[in-house]
């Protein structure tokens, strides 16, 4: 895999609507194919995000966290893409998350994971990654790897 350019954004969350509402729009301009990276301290709002990512995308629910299951498959309920959620807290190597033969659906599905710096950058040479601070105001670094998300970044979160 080539290095691809990156582009960067940040964003502030004052509120789990905040957070909420992001997660929507974002889940409403994915597309089959698409990877994001979570990464957060516990309680950051890693799964929370998730959640309303797969509102946007219109995938069948519950969404937990699959942190004992490792991978969690939400097929779409709007003809769209399914969303493939993987907790990858779990793992400790990027062979283990090789292991899941995520790439076995990654062309069709949208693929997020939680706890995936370190290891799911392996899984394609695009991908948006999502890294959350903070306690009660969350700040999120937006990380770009592709051009595929400048698009998508410039909708999101307008650069300044």
């Amino acid at each position: 895999m080539t290095a691809a350019a990156s582009t960067r954004r940040e964003l502030r969350w004052a509120s789990v609507e905040q957070t909420q509402d992001f997660g929507r729009r974002l889940g409403s301009l994915l597309q089959g194919g698409d990877v994001l990276v979570l990464t957060g301290d516990l309680g950051a709002g890693k799964t929370t995000l998730t959640q309303a990512i797969a509102e946007g995308l219109g995938v069948r629910g519950p969404i937990t966290s699959p942190t004992f299951v490792i991978a969690r498959v939400h097929p779409s309920l709007v003809g769209g893409p399914e969303l493939v959620h993987v907790d990858a807290y779990r793992l400790g190597s990027a062979l283990e998350l090789d292991d899941l033969d995520l790439d076995a659906d990654l062309d069709a599905s949208v693929t997020v994971v939680e706890w995936g710096a370190g290891l799911a950058e392996q899984l394609c040479d695009t991908r948006l990654e999502l890294t959350i601070t903070g306690d009660d105001e969350r700040t999120v670094e937006l990380t770009g790897v592709g051009s595929r998300w400048d698009g998508v970044l410039d909708e999101l979160a307008p650069a300044s």
